[in-house]
């Protein structure tokens, strides 16, 4: 069975986020394998394990991105591809075609990946590629059973529980509670450094730099304002929603 797992590097979420002339600084900053994704990574790992086969974990990103891949090859997996090139944006309509430019051409049983990244939360990669790639979609996954050429899921549904049985190929994303991601050992370490680790650009790929138009634009990023010190109204409780109302009309604006 040939697994693949879609892969993003994030920052560490315990970083501190600075902003600097509207973007996040990255001066100093401890990158990681987005934390969703690290599910995806232990789920690939343990179906090969069950049923045989190998697992590949890819990326698109800049050059740096290398380091969570090469922790996915020490957790586990087998090989891993980067495809990095200045010429690719970052939002998800260019991520997603990329990918499936790549995957299109490859033998695929099945494709895992995060639920969404942690820096922006747009869960849209996993969606885009199952399109492109014309194959099933499970997303929010808690649990993953395979079968012959199908596969059973439980996802959760904003708090209730669907099950899904798909054909595969397929693309599914993890959410918390799939499974317990492992650490990498100092053994994986070193037998990572021995893996296959292929370096794409866009001209490695059959696609041209025309087809990757992004679709969304970030016009503007800045933290949340500091939180003020809360304020006890006084008084009757007559006067004390007249104050309430003109605190939320006058200085809140909510009203």
């Amino acid at each position: 069975m040939d697994i693949y797992v879609i892969m993003k590097q994030t920052f560490d979420t315990e970083e501190k986020i600075i902003i600097e002339d509207g973007n996040v600084s990255e001066d100093g900053v401890q990158y990681v394998i987005n934390p969703y994704d690290e599910y995806a990574v232990e789920e690939a790992i343990q179906t090969r394990d069950e049923l045989g086969g190998s697992v590949y974990v890819i990326a698109v990103g800049p050059e740096r991105t290398s380091e969570a891949l090469r922790t996915a090859l020490a957790m586990g997996a087998d090989e891993a591809v980067l495809i990095s090139d200045e010429r690719i944006g970052s939002d998800e309509n260019t991520i997603s075609k990329v990918l499936a430019s790549y995957l299109g051409s490859q033998k695929v049983d099945l494709i895992l990946g995060g639920y969404f990244s942690v820096d922006n939360g747009a869960g849209q990669v996993a969606i885009r590629l199952a399109q492109l790639l014309d194959i099933p979609h499970v997303g929010s996954i808690t649990k993953l059973d395979m079968s012959d050429s199908k596969a059973k899921a439980d996802r959760d549904a904003e708090g209730d529980l669907e099950q899904v049985e798909v054909t595969l190929p397929a693309v599914f994303t993890a959410q918390q509670g799939l499974n317990e991601p492992r650490y990498p050992s100092l053994p994986g370490i070193m037998k990572a450094k021995r893996k296959p680790f292929k370096q794409l650009t866009l001209d490695d790929l059959d696609i041209e730099e025309a087809e990757l138009s992004p679709k969304t634009a970030r016009t503007a990023l800045s933290l949340p304002p500091q939180k003020e010190a809360g304020q006890i109204l006084k008084g009757e409780t007559a006067e004390q929603v007249k104050e309430l109302v003109e605190k939320l009309r006058d200085d809140a604006k909510v009203l």
